[in-house]
């Protein structure tokens, strides 16, 4: 390739620099190594954010994401249809510079639960192989909740998690999460001011019989100093959440935390605007990777040991490029690279509306919720149901911005002098219950690279080929008909809820970014892209950290596992510099 630069080599090199790409940055340059970030946008940061409270600029027009006139994806529901572009961000919204989605996320920071890591032999156990649908591909992770543990404590110690603890060593906790797995200590901070929407939902929740909580939060409290000296503000309740960064900085951020503590060592150098396009690899062993600066020039970048640690879709597309592991083929079952593509089932909600409640709905923290757990993966009884899994329920940071969160029911003209009228009545006196559905995984559902269409590199792109399913249809529907009885315990004046899934998934309208898989963990090589610290199978010196090694989603959002597994996998790189060789 014409004009290529081969820069000096380096002990590892990480591709994206978010959550992540921070710590992995962050711990191994602690650890004595030489260390290159390589973020495909420009750097950020809590200065970049003093008049952040716009909402056109940051929720509308996404300024924070990905440009999908330069790098999109393509979508299909079946491997018969044609998969087309994705022309402007909808149900996904991934971000793009220095920090990613741990600039603009929500801040929920959930531990998943431990059956969650052992789904398909927790039931096939409880109720029998045929309760698993002949093409649903659930499989167990390689690893168990109690192995992550410290890594999650690690975690949430790191990027100062506000929560109350429900399970500490086995012992219950009043007044957490019943349900979560045991804990060796509580939250470093304490949960955050319980908003009165929230209030109100926990007095029905608990009416009806459910267990209320206040759900982890990436915002403090109080002011915190993490374990490497980082010190932060506490949170304002600006009501500016997800979509925006933190103009205090009190939203945990990898821009905040691990990548200035990686900075500290002096053995990380953080390169923006590098545009990573290939792996290079030679007989079983990756020596570096290539990309475009921000001149456009050509650069490779050896080093000893590669991590991918990039949004999930750009994992799993680097690997396609690169020819890194074998492509994921439906219809035989076979390969790893693409398997086990999972999303969110979000089809239920419910919205309640008080005449004589006013909820302040302005003033709201990144991350703040109260919310129920029974409902959720295996914790309640699905015998005669007709499906598996379940969902979150809670009351929290929904939108509450004044171009977004203009809350009117179902019906109400989108425009004009009575949509003016419905939103004045119910934007301040309006609270939503959301669900948030688990993802099961499923043969025909994965990725791969699309034949028709390319990047402005002339690259291919991610081809998603995913659809709802009647399993997540029948969940949907029941977590429906659970958020009609909690609505009406609230005793509103008036409310709608349900759970309907749309006929076919739909790109348009934004749901989450919690997209998962492709790159999924296991025991099996067969089955699974890499071992339980991420390191790929059959290239040992390359290790793929994020959601895309979820082998199907929880009802939880994925960061506070993503940061859990990101710690898991810094221990296997360690262990690899001693021992150059395959870890399991």
């Amino acid at each position: 390739m014409a004009g290529r630069t081969t820069l000096p080599k380096v002990d590892v090199v990480c591709v994206g620099v978010g959550w992540a790409g921070g710590i992995m940055a962050a711990e191994l340059a602690k650890a004595g190594l030489s260390v290159v970030g390589l973020e495909r946008g420009g750097p950020r940061g809590v200065e970049d954010f003093a008049h952040g409270h716009d909402e056109l600029r940051y929720a509308v027009d996404r300024e924070l994401m990905q440009n999908v006139a330069s790098e999109t994806w393509t979508l299909r529901h079946d491997v018969n249809d044609r998969a087309l572009p994705i022309r402007r961000l909808g149900s996904f919204a991934p971000a793009y510079g220095v920090g990613g989605s741990g600039v603009s996320w929500a801040g929920q920071t959930w531990r998943f639960n431990p059956r969650d890591f052992e789904i398909r032999s927790r039931t096939i156990a409880r109720y029998g192989a045929g309760a698993i649908p002949a093409d649903m591909t659930i499989q167990d992770w390689g690893i168990t909740y109690d192995d992550l543990e410290p890594y999650y404590d690690k975690f949430e110690y790191m990027a100062g998690i506000s929560g109350k603890a429900g399970n500490i060593k086995g012992t219950k906790v009043p007044g957490g999460n019943p349900f979560e797995g045991p804990r060796s200590r509580d939250f470093p901070l304490p949960p955050l001011i319980e908003s009165y929407a929230g209030s109100v939902f926990r007095e029905a929740a608990a009416k009806v019989g459910y267990k209320p909580f206040p759900g982890p939060a990436g915002a403090l409290s109080k002011p915190y100093t993490n374990p490497d000296g980082m010190s932060r503000p506490g949170c304002t309740y600006c009501g500016f959440t997800g979509h925006f960064g933190c103009h205090i900085g009190a939203k945990s951020d990898p821009t905040l935390t691990v990548i200035p503590t990686a900075q500290k060592t002096g053995r990380f150098e953080l390169r923006t605007n590098a545009q990573v396009i290939e792996i290079l690899h030679d007989g079983g062993r990756a020596t570096g990777v290539r990309y475009y600066d921000a001149s456009g020039a050509v650069r490779d970048q050896p080093a000893d040991v590669v991590v991918l640690t990039a949004f999930t879709l750009n994992n799993c597309r680097l690997l396609l490029l690169s020819k890194m592991g074998k492509p994921y083929d439906p219809a035989t079952g076979e390969g790893v690279i693409g398997r086990n593509y999972c999303y969110q089932s979000d089809g239920a909600g419910a919205m309640a509306y008080f005449k004589d409640k006013d909820f302040k709905p302005y003033m709201v923290a990144c991350g703040s919720a109260i919310a129920i757990d029974d409902l959720n993966g295996d914790n309640f009884d699905h015998t005669g149901l007709g499906f598996i899994g379940g969902g979150l329920i809670k009351v929290g940071s929904n939108p509450t911005t004044p171009i977004n969160a203009v809350l009117a029911p179902p019906g109400t003209p989108t425009w004009g002098l009575e949509w003016k009228k419905a939103i004045r009545k119910h934007y301040a006196h309006s609270l939503i219950i959301g669900a948030q559905g688990e993802s099961p995984a499923y043969r025909g559902h994965y990725l791969s690279l699309d034949p028709n269409y390319r990047d402005a590199y002339g690259l291919p792109l991610v081809r998603i080929t995913f659809d709802w399913e009647p399993n997540e249809r029948k969940m949907v529907a029941y977590l429906g008909e659970k958020l009609k009885e909690i609505a009406t315990a609230m005793n509103p004046d008036s409310f709608v809820a349900g759970g309907v899934l749309a006929e076919h998934y739909d790109g348009n309208s934004y749901q989450s970014t919690h997209n998962t898989g492709g790159v999924i963990m296991g025991a099996d090589p067969r089955t699974s892209a890499v071992n339980n610290y991420l390191q790929m199978w059959d290239f040992p010196n390359t290790f793929v950290v994020g959601a895309s090694a979820f082998p199907q989603n929880a009802g939880y959002n994925p960061t506070g596992t993503v940061g859990a597994l990101a710690y898991r996998a810094v221990d296997g790189v360690l262990r690899y510099r001693k021992n150059p060789g395959p870890l399991a």
